[in-house]
């Protein structure tokens, strides 16, 4: 079954009035509340950028594998770099060989001098870049765009739930974002199993770049997977697991999965905004009535993320 997602125009978000803000965070919220999932227009990322990134990202991938696995994610100490196909489990219930792509994980680039870094806070370091010329610069300038976006849209998720504009500021000192290239080859045979098994994304929000071949599905409250087709220029927009926290179950990280049904390589370029690793995710005020209890335990930013990257990458696992 194939399903549109509810569409909001970004443009000049930053600059608008503030009921013109308000009324982007009205929609902002709905979109949250009945399906977690949103396409952003007017976003000013730059066409010509994510294209290069694009590129860049099938440059890498088209590698041999002795080149890619130069910067395999085995050996970094703080989660950077490529995965191989299987690499990452993200249904091991239903896929336990893994999903079947891959992909790299590129963060915030920190030299041995950061505080974070000296102070061994986990996930936080340098990435793992390969050799291909302006591949480094590429996709720092795409991560730069994405983290901009990402930001004002933290504006516009306060304003729909009834705070301040900047209230996430405190949060977002340096942020936990991560870009991630994945290529999906085409299924090969029914034992192929499925291009990302269903989950829920882990972070904050999740913003979605695609080029022409769809895959991605999401679970609907009725309990049906629904094809989101590509809308040319938009990115998708995702609510992950910490806002489902922080708004209570609010606003919903919905289940949902990729199956590269073409007979092409898709690519896509996930990017995945979390606050800071100290951030509390107790919820946000307005979230729970007085007298009832919150619908998880207690947890930070980085307590949640690195159990759940634990839980899906099985060098984690035995590295602890």
């Amino acid at each position: 079954m194939s399903s549109s997602l509810p569409i909001i125009d970004f443009t000049n978000f930053a600059t608008a009035s503030a009921a013109q803000r308000q009324a982007i965070g009205q929609e902002i919220g709905a979109a949250a509340r009945q399906v977690g999932f949103f396409y952003l227009t007017g976003h000013a990322i730059d066409p010509a950028l994510t294209e290069a990134a694009f590129a860049a990202s099938a440059a890498f991938f088209a590698l041999p594998p002795a080149d890619k696995a130069r910067i395999a994610i085995e050996k970094s100490a703080c989660h950077r770099g490529w995965f191989h196909i299987g690499g990452e489990v993200l249904d091991a219930e239903r896929q336990p060989q893994g999903d079947y792509k891959e992909g790299v994980k590129i963060g915030r680039d920190l030299g041995p001098e950061h505080p974070r870094v000296k102070a061994n806070v986990p996930l936080h370091g340098p990435n793992q870049w390969p050799e291909l010329a302006g591949w480094q610069a590429t996709m720092q300038a795409y991560y730069d765009a994405c983290e901009a976006v990402s930001r004002q849209l933290m504006q516009g998720f306060a304003l729909s739930l009834g705070l301040e504009a900047d209230y996430f500021a405190p949060h977002l000192s340096l942020p936990m974002a991560t870009l991630g290239p994945l290529y999906y080859p085409p299924l090969s045979g029914a034992d192929a199993g499925l291009s990302a098994g269903a989950h829920t994304d882990f972070g904050c929000l999740t913003l979605l770049a695609q080029r022409h071949i769809a895959g991605l599905e999401i679970l609907n409250k009725q309990g049906v997977w629904q094809s989101i087709p590509v809308l040319d220029g938009a990115l998708v927009v995702n609510i992950g697991d910490m806002l489902a926290r922080w708004s209570n179950d609010l606003y919903a990280s919905t289940q949902h999965r990729v199956i590269n049904k073409s007979q092409e390589a898709r690519y896509s370029l996930a990017f995945f905004f979390d606050p800071d690793p100290d951030a509390d995710l107790s919820p946000l005020p307005g979230c729970l009535a007085p007298g009832s209890q919150a619908n998880y335990p207690p947890a930070t930013c980085l307590s949640h993320l690195l159990h759940k990257i634990e839980e899906s990458f099985a060098y984690r696992q035995k590295r602890e």
